[in-house]
């Protein structure tokens, strides 16, 4: 029997049968034009089109597809919006993929226990909205908002703008339920903030990347949400200086700092100055450029960070600055920061590396990162931005775009990253394309613990095989 194109065996073909019996046609798709859809994510790396499409309702409609695919050992790739930046969603040869697609929207809002539970197909903006209309919040915030999807970000562990404040996802998730390859069905979605039970088995799923267990239902930790918030745009001598900013502002204001964000002159001048993608609100050239916002009542809105400002002008720590006095204001200078997301086409072929070392040393390996790059022929130029106050840092390399410079670069950057005990992915996830180099990352003894969970929770390895584990699944 072939099926897109690829010769099955007896067994597969019987498996897919027995998929497309027991979920129906609406759930099960093979058509090419629609598996095609399905092949890839966002992260460039190019997908194999999937034996089929399986789009679940409901937890039991999952749990019966994964007994399915373990009977007949067919690889199974969950999906969520397809956002990922690292191919952790991009289906193998010989592999069908999960859809949650279908198991979307808000089970039930909580407002006194501030927690929402929700299907795992939902989209994190739905999720936002939904906690804003009851007069909450829930933190975790992403580019991709409007896409990604809650198993999405439970499945990679996404941070963004307002780690600082709120922490990962990790942070804001207090019950879960997922299914195993077997199809059992583990299910804690209690509320329950305090709970030293035993061991919490959730955390072995949030960032295990699809490969433990496919999430289908989660609870949610929601903050009260505080509307008003003041920014500024600071530009500083160097990254040092930012850091001393940082811990001026924490003096002034506490935990209610909720993006701490910074920009290198090579981001900025290329942003503002080359690509126009965004307007450069202050003139000149400088060292470092920080994004700040904190949270505030409406009568105190501009005078929040006036005096803040006005330290740092007086310690020597500022160069210039500005603070958005309106909401065009605010956007604009946002826009700068997100800009990141847009510079692809003007800046051609490059590599995205979502890296982060100890805060204190940001700036040290950022230089020496620097000083590696320019003693490599194949790159041809870097950008800068990140998240100043958790050490995450987004450097894009440019080279020529063939597979041997891009070779070179990961080698170099990664090794490096590794002498200063950093992490190869710090929000986007390892996926297919970083798996090789976890290494970098985690002892041996570490992958070791990491590979004895998979084979104890997937001992087939049908779950999202080649992604996180890479070749230690062998």
């Amino acid at each position: 029997m072939k099926k897109a194109g690829v010769q099955l065996d007896a067994d597969c073909a019987i498996g897919l049968k027995e998929l497309a019996a027991a979920l129906g046609t609406k759930a099960f798709l093979t058509d090419p034009a629609d598996c095609d859809r399905y092949a890839s994510d966002q992260s460039g790396l190019v997908g194999t089109r999937p034996l089929a499409v399986l789009r679940p309702a409901t937890t039991e409609e999952v749990a019966q597809a994964l007994k399915i695919c373990t009977r007949h050992r067919i690889a199974l790739v969950p999906q969520g919006g397809r956002t990922g930046l690292s191919g952790g969603a991009c289906s193998p040869a010989g592999a069908v993929v999960l859809s949650t697609e279908r198991m979307t929207g808000v089970i039930e809002l909580d407002p006194e226990g501030m927690t929402m539970t929700v299907w795992a197909g939902t989209p994190l903006e739905t999720v936002q909205i939904a906690a804003r209309e009851a007069g909450l919040d829930y933190p975790v915030d992403i580019g991709a908002r409007g896409t990604a999807t809650i198993g999405g970000t439970i499945a990679t562990n996404a941070g963004g703008i307002r780690v600082l404040q709120h922490g990962m996802t990790r942070q804001n998730v207090l019950g879960l339920e997922a299914v195993l390859s077997d199809g059992t069905i583990l299910s804690r979605l209690g509320k329950t903030v305090k709970d030293n039970s035993g061991l919490d088995l959730k955390h072995l799923l949030i960032g295990s990347e699809g490969t433990l267990g496919v999430v289908t239902r989660a609870v949610l930790q929601l903050r009260q949400n505080i509307p008003d918030s003041a920014l500024a745009l600071i530009a500083v001598p160097d990254h040092a200086a930012a850091l001393s900013c940082l811990s001026v502002a924490r003096r002034w204001f506490g935990s209610r700092i909720s993006a701490f964000e910074g920009m290198w002159p090579d981001y900025w001048e290329f942003v503002c100055r080359q690509s126009h993608l965004a307007k450069a609100p202050i003139s000149g050239q400088h060292g470092f450029y920080v994004l700040i916002e904190v949270e505030t009542d409406h009568a105190n809105r501009e005078d929040a960070l006036e005096a803040f400002v006005a330290e740092l002008f007086e310690n020597g720590i500022a160069e210039d600055g500005v603070l958005a006095k309106s909401l065009a204001e605010t956007l604009s200078l946002w826009k700068i920061r997100e800009a990141i997301g847009e510079v692809d086409t003007d800046f051609g072929p490059h590599i995205n590396f979502d890296i982060a070392v100890a805060p204190s040393d940001l700036g040290k390996f950022c230089n020496a990162a620097d000083a590696l790059l320019a003693g490599l022929k194949d790159a041809a130029g870097t950008l800068k931005a990140g998240h100043v106050a958790d050490g995450n840092v987004h450097l894009l390399v440019a080279h020529d775009g063939s597979a041997e410079a891009e070779e070179r670069i990961e080698a170099a950057i990664y090794a490096l990253l590794g002498n200063w005990n950093g992490a190869v992915t710090a929000e986007h996830g390892v996926g297919r394309l970083k798996a090789r180099w976890i290494t970098h990352s985690r002892s041996r003894e570490e992958l070791a613990v990491m590979c004895a969970l998979k084979k104890q929770l997937d001992p087939l390895g049908i779950l999202n095989p080649g992604a996180l584990y890479g070749d230690l699944e062998k």
